[in-house]
């Protein structure tokens, strides 16, 4: 009997996914070793949890009775139905991925995390959502603002105060400002936050009026903002045109970050709340060029439309922080190091892994880039994020060698 492609596919990707742990990252740990990353602290600004996988835990911190009771009975893969499921991430099974790895419900466990993220080289890192990361674009604001509590108080019960390593910036429920500040005000001091992050995909201007008072708040307990990319695969968008996920997610993903940095500098925000930092995650770096260049060549020819700047608007952007995941390679590596120095990427760019989903970046990939100075690659694997997020380096367990 012939054996048919899609058949083929599937044997492939079952012996893939039925390989032990510990064959996992055996090169990344090789590579960590080479290098002696253990020799000073590595801080991944951008690593994952699958929270749908955790509901189960998540739905007793759900404050909204009715919220709450509709969320008890609901699968996991079915629980938020948002635009970020679509699309073939694993491209039938040729892309392996953790997270199918039997006997963990589909993602490692918070200890697999820490120990993966070890043998990587990584001493800690700040977690974000997965599927949650397009809950901004739900239609029941009071749904985006219930699960994103309930997330909130899970991870610091259940994964910050018993895991040092780990570190949050906490989701915001930004299409309730009022909530926002809630979020800020109650647990801004909370075991392992350093930050509060907005999921870029959604329609809300953080230029709105009814944001000052995050802001004020933020900045008063000296911590960041960030934005973390995401994708939004449905006829109501541009991406609506596109028919590969290849695309989406090369568009997708640099252009909400770009939107809100646009509305950000260009309505004054980093003036007004000059000691507010700014932090834009999983858009690669590429994109800042197009930004930085497009927004001078404009606010040059419209300065009256951005009353409130004293400086260029890529001026601003040299001061904001951004995660390098994925870091893209040029043909040429003058282009990259080009980026580097327009943005001041050794003093403010950040080390992102991105794992454990399918396009992580190993340490390695900064380390080995011939341009950086040995300081300038410790600044941006660790350095840099442990100065934004005031995190003592000797508090780090070190790596084994």
């Amino acid at each position: 009997m012939t054996t048919t492609a899609t058949e083929r596919r599937r044997s492939e990707a079952l012996i893939l996914n039925t390989r032990p742990r510990e064959d996992l990252l055996r090169n990344a740990e090789r590579e960590a070793r080479l290098r002696q990353l253990h020799r000073f602290p590595i801080f991944d600004v951008d690593c994952h949890v699958i929270e749908t996988m955790h509901l189960a835990d998540i739905v007793p911190y759900i404050q909204n009775e009715a919220i709450r009771d509709r969320y008890e009975h609901v699968p996991a893969a079915a629980a938020l139905n948002l635009p970020s499921a679509y699309g073939d991430k694993d491209v039938a099974g040729r892309i392996y991925r953790d997270e199918h790895v039997p006997g963990t419900r589909g993602v490692p466990r918070i200890d697999d995390l820490i120990h993966d993220l070890r043998r990587m080289g990584v001493n800690a890192a700040s977690v974000f959502p997965t599927p949650m990361l397009a809950l901004g674009e739900h239609p029941e604001v009071e749904v985006e603002t219930a699960l994103g509590q309930a997330y909130n108080r899970w991870l610091i019960d259940h994964c910050l105060k018993e895991e040092p390593a780990l570190k949050a910036m906490l989701y915001l429920p930004f299409n309730d400002p009022e909530a926002a500040l809630r979020e800020v005000e109650q647990l801004g001091d909370a075991p392992g936050v350093v930050g509060f992050l907005v999921t870029s995909v959604r329609r809300t201007p953080v230029y709105h009026n009814d944001f000052l008072p995050v802001y004020a708040a933020l900045e008063e307990r000296n911590l960041p903002i960030g934005f973390h990319g995401g994708v939004n695969w449905t006829k109501a968008t541009v991406s609506g045109q596109l028919n590969r996920f290849l695309t989406v997610h090369a568009l997708d993903f640099p252009l909400y970050n770009m939107v809100h940095l646009f509305n950000a500098i260009i309505n004054g925000l980093p003036e007004r709340f000059p000691g507010l930092r700014w932090i834009f995650y999983e858009a690669g770096l590429a994109w800042l060029v197009f930004a930085a260049m497009r927004l001078d060549n404009e606010f040059m020819m419209r300065p009256s439309e951005a009353p409130l700047l004293k400086r260029k608007p890529s001026e601003y952007m040299r001061d904001m922080y951004y995660g390098t995941q994925p870091m893209e390679y040029p043909a040429r590596m003058e282009h990259l190091e080009m980026i580097f120095e327009m943005l001041d990427g050794a003093n403010h760019f950040l080390y992102a892994s991105d794992y454990p989903h399918w396009d992580f970046d190993l340490p390695s990939r900064i380390y080995d880039l011939p341009f950086l100075s040995e300081e300038d690659k410790r600044k941006i694997l660790g350095g840099n994020a442990l100065r934004v997020f005031g995190i003592d380096p000797a508090s780090l367990e070190p790596t084994k060698s």
